[in-house]
């Protein structure tokens, strides 16, 4: 068969079940351009309704870059044709395929596929972290890429040198029987609601949202006042794969609550993700005779006549905001840290991907879920599984899956629940092995998606490929239960370091790069270190210890380098967690990170002399500028997250305190005087106090907490009295002077032990 007749065959076939098929053109570049214009005349589908995702047009129609794939999420296409020839992007892959509608074709335009794996793109590019190069790369991706081309039905494969098709990629599948509709007479919302639904699944979503309404606004039973029903908290929760419509329901959703009068906030982790949200809020309202107005193109707010609004904002400022009712969409791209802070609103729904290229969404179900039943929310929840644009079970669906690893799960819990630190296995899992061993690999990736709300295809492709990354895990009975990525950094050469001390960025270095740009220490590329990328423990078995083990064994391994660090969104938990494994604060991030929403903290253990030089400067200095920053930058971070991150800067620090200074703070400790009259020595006996390990049970959490807020971040009296829980701004200054009674008695000088003496004598 030529390329003409298997496009036409695919075509047909993709037609009469409404599925999709792939169609892959190997070969030299100018062949396979030729090859897809002929597909596409032959299979009839217009160029009006193709895109080409590549570098550069090789057909009349729309084209997009890989790096912006992105803007084709929500889009739907005849055909898109994805150039593979000078990259191969794996996150580019997951959010363009599902773009191709039913009875389409996705077309790959890519190498010889025997000879595929040995080259090296742009994308393989930006793998090769210095002090590694290009070279170093392997070609592990996609050499697992071929084999599931080659193995998936579905998938037809033509030689455009030759001319010969390797697979024509029919199915031949049965006649598909219709499923039956649901009884949908119970709603609330008005029927263009339901009328504009695209499956039965998307309609009993819709419903869902039902919950979220205003009893007392229902439209068939008018009431004056809200009953005591309304005044529940309530939560819906809508899980769905890629491509069900959940978002488009939302969108319904919250079209519907703006025509009620409702101020409906909408966040993710960027409007691009919320976009379908607005597009459909918005025919609803117009559809209605509601719409007032949109701001902006594309809108990020809209109007309604009876005053309700839906608008976007970002996670971190939307948990900060009012609203009547707020949509968290893509759900699972948010850390549970920050997912937490939206159980403050009374009415809040979450629209989250089961399997996505911006992770699987299962650190949403297993730990957020937990969060949620505690939270005294009424929780009804909806999942979608039938698909929006194609029939389900969509071989090509079912590729990209297996592809990209967008279904790798842990194992299943019995396998896991038995594993104890000292039962359990140390291994370094090598691409080879991940390779040779699916259910291993699966497994593997299955517990970084889990641990991770960001891990997405192209960290399958890190993982394998990387000449930096290094895979260790724990396994039970061959299952793996407790999982570590690993970047090597540091050990840069002079030229490198030149670069990046001048602003220059340098590709998979964190902790060098932060050190070096940001704190200014121009040596700090020279050691050489390992950096924990992940760290992940199964479910069943979390908090049992096996997380040390991994990081003790991990500590033996590398010890002939120079230090192991990490970084991560900083919480209570996690820095106590890392603390109580020897590893120690060197920076605290000045920014909120946008997904997580948290402060990220660096953290390091030293191993070699090395490593104990580079980390004790800057834990110096850390514990030098820290005081100056908590006022400043650093004004709203969490009291328990400064006290953890101190907690863990074991350095000698020196207070430092004039005889006068000395004074000054033992009388407000046991007199007359007053904190507010000169407190930076105050601050600096505070930062002694919390980075001397041998004074960390001088004080109560309550105290230290007092001490964090009204000394380091300068926070105004009312404000303390009022959250730490104090009757009265009074009985706080009180409470502050009694905490730094122990601190004199332990630091105090001879001035100080002279001048608690007036008034205890």
């Amino acid at each position: 068969m030529d390329v003409a007749s298997v496009a036409t065959a695919l075509r047909e076939e993709a037609r009469r079940s409404n599925e999709r098929r792939l169609l892959v053109l190997a070969g030299d570049r100018s062949e396979g351009d030729a090859a897809a214009r002929r597909a596409l005349d032959a299979a009839g589908i217009p160029r009006a309704e193709t895109v080409q995702v590549g570098p550069r047009r090789a057909l009349d129609c729309e084209r997009v870059a890989q790096r912006r794939a992105g803007t084709l999420l929500g889009t739907t296409r005849e055909a898109v044709v994805f150039d593979a020839h000078g990259e191969l992007r794996p996150n580019a892959l997951g959010r363009v395929v599902g773009a191709v509608d039913g009875g389409g074709l996705f077309v790959l335009l890519a190498p010889p596929l025997d000879s595929w794996p040995a080259r090296r793109d742009e994308f393989d590019e930006t793998l090769a972290v210095p002090p590694f190069d290009v070279e170093d790369v392997t070609g592990n991706f996609r050499r697992r890429f071929v084999a599931t081309l080659r193995a998936h039905p579905g998938v037809a494969i033509v030689d455009v040198d030759s001319g010969t098709t390797e697979k024509d990629g029919l199915t031949h599948p049965a006649p598909r029987l219709r499923p039956r509709g649901r009884d949908l007479s119970r709603r609330d919302f008005p029927r263009i609601a339901y009328e504009t639904c695209l499956t039965d699944d998307q309609r009993t979503a819709v419903r869902a949202f039902e919950d979220l309404r205003r009893r007392g606004r229902n439209e068939r039973e008018e009431r004056s006042e809200r009953d005591e029903d309304d005044e529940r908290e309530r939560a819906v929760v809508v899980e769905a794969d890629r491509g069900r419509g959940k978002s488009s329901a939302a969108g319904i959703a919250a079209g519907c609550f703006a025509a009620d009068g409702d101020d409906v906030l909408v966040t993710a982790r960027s409007y691009r993700s919320a976009r379908e949200v607005f597009a459909r809020a918005g025919e609803v309202l117009d559809s209605l005779g509601e719409l007032a107005g949109t701001d902006g193109d594309p809108p990020a707010r809209i109007s309604s006549e009876s005053g309700g609004v839906v608008r976007f904002e970002r996670p971190t400022a939307a948990v900060e905001a009012d609203a009547d009712v707020v949509l968290v969409d893509e759900a699972a791209a948010l850390s549970v840290r920050l997912l937490e802070r939206f159980l403050a609103f009374p009415r809040v729904a979450f629209a989250t991907t089961v399997h996505g290229y911006e992770g699987a969404g299962r650190g949403f179900s297993v730990r957020f879920r937990d969060r949620l039943a505690e939270s005294g929310h009424d929780v009804t929840d909806a999942s979608m599984v039938e698909p929006i644009r194609y029939a389900p079970g969509d071989p090509v669906e079912v590729w990209a899956f297996r592809a990209l690893a967008l279904d790798a799960r842990p194992a299943v819990e019995p396998l896991a629940a038995d594993a104890t630190p000292s039962e359990v296995e140390y291994r370094a899992l090598g691409p080879g092995e991940l390779l040779a061993d699916e259910n291993l690999l699966r497994e593997t990736f299955g517990l970084l998606v889990l641990a991770h709300y960001r891990t997405e295809p192209a960290d399958l492709a890190r993982l394998l490929d990387a000449p930096n990354v290094a895979v260790r895990a724990l396994s039970l009975d061959g299952h793996v239960v407790s999982v570590a990525l690993l970047a090597r950094e540091g050990n840069l050469p002079a030229d490198v370091r030149e670069h990046m001390y001048d602003g220059g960025r340098v590709k998979g270095n964190m902790l060098p790069d932060v050190l070096t740009t940001q704190l200014r220490d121009f040596d700090a590329g020279v050691p050489e270190g390992m950096r924990v990328m992940r760290i992940a423990t199964h479910h069943a078995v979390r908090s049992s210890g096996l997380g040390s083990r991994l990081l003790g064994e991990i500590r033996r391994e590398f010890s002939h380098l120079d230090w192991l660090g990490t970084g991560f969104g900083a919480t209570p938990e996690l820095l106590r967690f890392w603390r109580e494994n020897g590893y120690r604060t060197v920076q605290l991030s000045t920014t909120r990170n946008d997904a997580s929403g948290e402060y990220s903290a660096l953290m390091m253990a030293p191993l070699s002399d090395a490593g104990r030089d580079l980390y004790d400067r800057h834990a110096r200095r850390f514990a030098g500028r820290i005081a100056s920053v908590l006022s400043d930058a650093l004004g709203d971070v969490e009291s328990d997250v400064v006290r953890e991150a101190l907690r863990a800067t074991e350095t000698p620090v020196s207070p430092a305190l004039t005889d006068w200074e000395w004074r000054l703070v033992a009388a407000s400790a046991y007199g007359p005087g007053q904190f507010d009259h000169g407190p930076a020595p105050f601050r600096r006996l505070v930062v002694k106090h919390f980075v001397d390990p041998a004074d960390a049970d001088a004080l109560s959490p309550e105290q230290e907490r007092l001490l964090v807020r009204k000394v380091l971040q300068a926070r105004r009296w009312p404000a303390v009295a009022d959250e730490l829980g104090f009757h009265s701004p009074g009985e706080a200054m009180r409470a502050l002077g009694r905490a730094f009674q122990p601190l004199v008695d332990r630091y105090g000088n001879a001035a100080a032990r002279e001048e608690v003496e007036r008034y205890t004598d």
